[in-house]
């Protein structure tokens, strides 16, 4: 299976534009592409620039590149300048199509290599090398298919150096279980997540030895028959916080929340345009207020209106609800956040996350309660929000007093049932 971190490692691989195109093709960056005190942004080299596009001027044969740092570059297009597009995956230039200037679109990406100026602000194109934005869009769908279904999602437990496994604790419809990743393989490709980045895209290359207790971990790989042993194609992994606290000012101007945490800390939450803010709905809080208060019953959870799964219902697993909330065999109790698709055999939180109503940053007010997900980040007050919850003041109120620590499903442990754990997430 092709690789799903190829789209972005086309890209990002250590372009050397003297020893031909085909130097642009790579699974692994090098330390070439690699940021330095000279080189912060590692899409742009001596002799390459790479990025979406923002603008285009067909008259004065021009274009606009943003990079993933957000610098911006200008391509100039000369006659001679060949343009060829490829699909998103590609790991060479074999059948790819040339193109003119005229089909490249706004949001489509591309490589320009040549000489870049000494200020890294313009290059003047030897050859533009094209993935458009619908061709990306359909390879990212097939991946997150494949992250789904291929894919599961855990905390770290345990580390073994000596014979490269890791051990994780994952959620099933039997509840948390260990599994073994057997991650000694030559070809397994690692991301993790960088200090305060926020989406799986930014994940950086990585290595088996940075690996850690307590780190959550996505894997996209095969399960063995018996379920306990899990052999990886890729692994994406990182330290994050999550944690809960009442708001008690907004800034829209900069996009920053200040929140008091419920062990009395002053933090400042970042949002940017990729922090996912979503609200919970008052039904689905109702429900899970009742869980924190007790209201749990034999044989299955009363829901909002007072209601028991149908009797004779118990002995089969149950597709999950259109709320979010999974049924689990037997009739047992709903878990209102997890991990693991089908390779992991639970429901995973991100698809939850997804299907809640999508929230504005200017909706939220002082004393509103929120849950916050962020990477462990250099200033321990201040954090960027990959996924931020509102909506939660209900379940928060009606949890019984009890001390916090950590959880098995990594981050704060809430009081809630099944835990929030709202922290790696999918492409």
């Amino acid at each position: 299976m092709k690789k799903h971190f190829l789209t972005f490692a086309f890209f990002a691989a250590a372009l050397v534009c003297t020893t031909g195109v085909n130097a642009a093709f790579g699974q692994t960056p090098t330390s070439s592409a690699m940021p330095t005190a000279a080189n912060a942004d590692a899409a742009i080299t001596p002799n390459r620039a790479l990025g979406d596009v923002t603008a285009i001027n067909q008259e004065a044969k021009t274009l606009s590149l943003k990079t993933g740092a957000g610098n911006s570059v200008l391509v100039t297009v000369a006659d001679s300048t060949v343009i060829k597009r490829t699909q998103p995956g590609a790991t060479n230039l074999d059948g790819a199509t040339n193109i003119t200037l005229a089909e490249i679109g706004i949001g489509d990406r591309l490589i320009a290599m040549g000489r870049v100026s000494d200020d890294r602000k313009t290059v003047p194109a030897r050859q533009l090398i094209v993935m458009t934005k619908a061709d990306l869009a359909k390879k990212h769908e097939r991946d997150r298919a494949q992250w789904k279904q291929r894919g599961i999602v855990g905390t770290i437990t345990a580390v073994n150096p000596a014979t490269k496994e890791v051990t994780v604790s994952v959620r099933s419809r039997e509840g948390v279980k260990p599994l073994v990743i057997a991650a000694g393989g030559e070809k397994i490709l690692y991301r993790r997540y960088a200090p305060d980045s926020v989406k799986f895209e930014d994940a950086k290359p990585s290595a088996f030895a940075e690996l850690k207790t307590g780190d959550q971990v996505r894997a996209l790989g095969e399960r063995s028959a018996d379920g306990a042993l899990f052999t990886p194609e890729e692994v994406v992994s990182g330290s994050f916080r999550q944690l809960v606290g009442t708001v008690t000012a907004v800034d829209a101007a900069t996009n920053e929340i200040k929140i008091t945490t419920q062990d009395k800390k002053l933090l400042t939450v970042a949002v940017n345009a990729d922090s996912n803010l979503r609200r919970l709905p008052p039904m689905m809080a109702q429900m899970m207020a009742q869980r924190a208060s007790g209201g749990q019953q034999q044989g299955g959870v009363a829901n909002g209106q007072g209601e028991r799964p149908p009797a004779g219902q118990g002995g089969a697993a149950r597709p999950p609800r259109a709320d979010g909330a999974e049924r689990g065999a037997g009739g047992g109790g709903r878990r209102m956040m997890g991990g693991g698709g089908p390779g992991g055999g639970g429901f995973d939180a991100q698809d939850l996350l997804e299907r809640m109503p999508q929230l504005n940053l200017a909706e939220l007010k002082p004393g509103d309660m929120i849950v916050v997900s962020s990477t462990v980040g250099a200033d321990p007050t201040r954090l960027t929000a990959m996924a931020l919850i509102a909506g939660i003041d209900a379940v928060i109120n009606a949890m019984p007093a009890r001390p916090t620590g950590p959880n098995i499903a990594g981050g704060q442990n809430l009081g809630l049932p099944g835990g929030i754990d709202l922290g790696i997430g999918l492409p």
